[in-house]
Formats: C-alpha cells, structure tokens, sequence
C-alpha cells in the first residue's frame, strides 16, 4: 500500500477504475487529471499492488460539516475477483491509518444497502454504522454495475478511533445473531422468500417503535447477479428496502450491525421520541 501521484501511476490507477466500474470510458468513474489535482492537494489516493500488480485503488478527498473536518471516501475498489482476498480490508485500514495521523476522526462514504457483501464488509469488518437513507443519491448512472437501477445509497460514518473501529481491525467486533434475534422476539420488517422481498405492513413498524423491539431487514443474497438476469425483481427489492430502512430511520431506529446471512440489525434506544 502507498499514496501515488506520479502522472504514470495515477493513469494507470484511472484505467484501473474504470475496469472494476466496467464503465465505457476513463470519464465515467475518474480521470487522471482529477486524480492529480486531488493528490496535489493534499487529499487521499492510493493503490494496492501484488508483486508489482496494481490490485487496488482508493481516493478520498477533505470535507467539512457541521461537526468539522471529515475524510469522504470516494472511490475504493478492488480488482475483480479479489474482493475475498483482503486487499479491500487493507487499502481501508490504510486509509484510516491516514486519517488518524492527521486527527481526522471520521469517514464517510456511500454503499449500495442491496449488495450484501459489502455491507458486512462496512459494518462488521471495517465497524463503520449507517447514519442516513439516500435515495437514488447519484441519478442514473451507466457504468456496468449500476445501469438501470436507482442509486439508493446508505450513508456511513466510520469513527477511526471509536472502540468499534479498532475491536473490527482486531478482529474482536461480534457479529449480531439474526435467528438469535428473531426467536427472542425481533420484529422482521422485511423478510425474502424464494429471494423476493416480504414487507411487513406499517403499523407492525408502529407498533415495534412503541415497544422498542429491534428490527430485522433483509437483503438478496446477489443483487448484482439478479440486476441482469431477474430486473424486476431487483426493482421490487430496491423499493422494498427504500420503505423498511428509510420508515425505520424516521422511527427514531439506528443501525446496530449486520448478520452475514443477509440480515441489517437495527435498534431504537430507550431516549428516542
């Protein structure tokens, strides 16, 4: 892992992208002059190499809200097929690691909620939590991985030196236990079957933020699979998970983890409204 900001590295880290995006060009995801102006200014690009190999890229820029400087993680991809591999979990902990030397205490960055690997990647392996629903937050995009869906998109904070962020680079953060959950009572808000989303109805959403009973809401176990081969029934999963995360959240509920058989786990604390 390093930081890169020779012309010839970061030409080929834009080639890079726009092959693990399969988009039709280098404009589509981000050229090499972004990069370089990105990199001059002080801002985040690296790559990941294997015995000379570019294997991985990531670029994130400085931003600021209204509680302070915050690190946005723009771009973060792996070669395909090496996504198993670790190469993602290292190019994050690399930024992060970045980030804490020069005390910036979190980082943001967007995720597809329907791709289930990436949000156990996110949640239980990096530690990072959802803060906010966004819907369809890019317009239309056409790259290979998102044409012809809606760009709904979760939005996550990864606080670097948060006990949760340093127990995932540990390999010490639990994974929640969805079956566990639902026997003891968790109210599932949407459920699959024959991988087709089941909603439940709203006022079962009610009635669980009344009693604070945490929530259950599924995903497809390859959305990026049935995009191609099943379209309308990745656009029925889409609008399912729209109404349960986007309805939990306006019921005061926050994201607590996310079980690897496909399962968000979320929670209303005893002080919300």
């Amino acid at each position: 892992m390093r930081e890169v900001d020779s012309l010839p590295e970061l030409n080929q880290l834009a080639q890079f992208f726009m092959d693990v995006w399969s988009a039709p060009n280098i404009d589509h995801v981000i050229n090499c002059a972004t990069l370089r102006a990105l990199a001059h200014g002080g801002n985040y690009v690296a790559a990941a190499y294997r015995g000379g190999d570019l294997v991985g890229g990531a670029v994130a820029f400085l931003g600021m809200d209204a509680d302070g400087i915050q690190l946005l993680s723009h771009l973060a991809g792996v070669l395909p097929g090496g996504q198993s591999k670790g190469v993602g979990r290292v190019l994050k902990q690399h930024q992060r690691a970045w980030a804490l030397r020069r005390g910036i205490g979190r980082i943001c960055w967007t995720f597809d909620p329907l791709v289930s690997r990436n949000a156990y990647f996110n949640l239980q392996k990096l530690g990072a939590l959802p803060v906010a629903y966004l819907p369809n937050f890019y317009g239309a995009l056409d790259d290979g991985i998102n044409a012809g869906d809606a760009t709904d998109r979760l939005w996550l904070r990864w606080e670097t030196a948060s006990k949760r962020a340093t127990d995932a680079a540990l390999d010490d953060l639990a994974d929640p236990d969805a079956a566990a959950l639902r026997a003891a009572g968790a109210v599932v808000l949407l459920d699959r079957s024959d991988d087709r989303p089941v909603t439940s109805d709203d006022p079962t959403l009610a009635a669980a933020a009344a009693a604070r009973t945490p929530l259950l809401v599924a995903v497809p176990a390859d959305i990026e699979r049935m995009r191609p081969d099943r379209p309308a029934t990745a656009s029925a999963w889409r609008e399912a998970l729209r109404w349960a995360l986007d309805g939990a959240l306006a019921a005061g509920y926050r994201f607590e983890g996310f079980d690897r058989a496909g399962w968000y786990v979320l929670v209303r604390d005893e002080g919300s409204a």
